[in-house]
């Protein structure tokens, strides 16, 4: 008879690109799925994979047998996720990846009160600024603050919200090197930022009318921690582009000022990215929809649960009078 199991390897094998992502994944021998495979092919009579040292690749039987592996794949998903909804409760595992910033001011604020209304789930969080595999590190959600959605590939995408960031100067350095007047004196002022090639790096401003100004600048001093930034701003080592959410207590203080005012880059998206609505545990579609209520709009992004709730009960009452 024949093991259904070896469709599940086959179409792993072939989604993860190869033998040991995939043996990750199930948690299985590279060794023991490579030999499943080999058996699966003697057992059709025709070759699925071509194997080189670099890669695999898909025969033209390899291409049609996938399609069916994985439609077989997602219906037995359906169906265990069918019977997951019958339970009252979501349990389960969801493994999340967030980048730093975004976890210290607002996501990590947020999975307490999640677990706390989903005792049956566990979060494995990740906090890192580097881009993720999902599938190939078996990641259910991977949270991402960008100004565009156009590089989430074949990626599933739910934008929760967005978030302005603003160049930021201190009183210390407009005594020091003055404050501008225009964009042409940006050039005179020191400046830190998170990256550059060669020392060198680009802000992309918008200003009145829609202007735009590519400002190309050598900084004084790089980090790739806005935190670390927010410190060297705050000190007056240079001007620098922080979230809104990070600096509004600074600005709020008089311990940072716009440096430039009706300038500012465009507006990051704060979104979610996963590999498939088909399929997906109750846990992850919960934890999605949790974010969602939170996350819903650029004045909730730094609001822990209870502001939340309290902003949004809130707004129904004006919308009612």
């Amino acid at each position: 008879m024949q093991d259904l199991n070896d469709m599940l390897y086959f179409a792993e094998v072939v989604d993860a690109g190869g033998f040991a992502a995939a043996g990750r994944t199930l948690g299985i021998p590279k060794s023991k799925l490579s030999r499943r495979v080999a058996e699966l092919e003697s057992r059709l009579g025709v070759r699925l994979l071509q194997r080189t040292t670099r890669k695999l690749s898909l025969t033209e039987a390899g291409e049609l047998y996938h399609r069916h592996c994985v439609a077989m794949r997602e219906q037995a998903q359906a169906a265990e996720e069918a019977v997951a909804q019958v339970q009252t409760e979501p349990r389960g595992t969801v493994r999340v990846t967030c980048p730093v910033t975004l976890a210290h001011s607002t996501v990590g604020k947020l999975i307490p009160a999640f677990l706390e209304r989903h005792p049956h789930v566990r979060v494995e969080l990740e906090v890192d600024n580097r881009v993720v595999d999902l599938v190939e590190e078996g990641i259910d959600v991977a949270l991402r603050v960008r100004p565009t959605l156009d590089d989430s590939g074949s990626l599933v995408v739910k934008q929760l919200g967005t978030t302005q960031g603003v160049l930021v100067i201190s009183p210390a350095q407009i005594a020091r090197e003055g404050k501008p007047q225009g964009v042409e004196d940006l050039k005179v002022l020191s400046t830190i930022a998170m990256s550059a090639v060669d020392g060198r790096t680009t802000w992309k401003l918008v200003g009145p009318a829609g202007r735009e100004l590519d400002f190309h600048h050598r900084p004084v001093y790089l980090a790739d921690d806005l935190f670390s930034l927010r410190f060297g701003a705050l000190y007056g080592t240079g001007i620098c582009i922080l979230p809104d959410y990070m600096c509004g207590e600074d600005l709020d203080a008089g311990r940072l000022v716009p440096a430039l005012p009706g300038w500012a880059p465009r507006p990051g998206l704060v979104h979610a990215v996963f590999p498939s609505r088909r399929g997906m545990v109750p846990a992850v579609r919960r934890f999605l929809d949790f974010l969602g209520e939170h996350m819903s709009g650029e004045r909730l992004v730094n609001c822990p649960p209870e502001e939340a709730e309290k902003q949004e009960a809130s707004k129904a009452a004006a919308a009612a009078t």
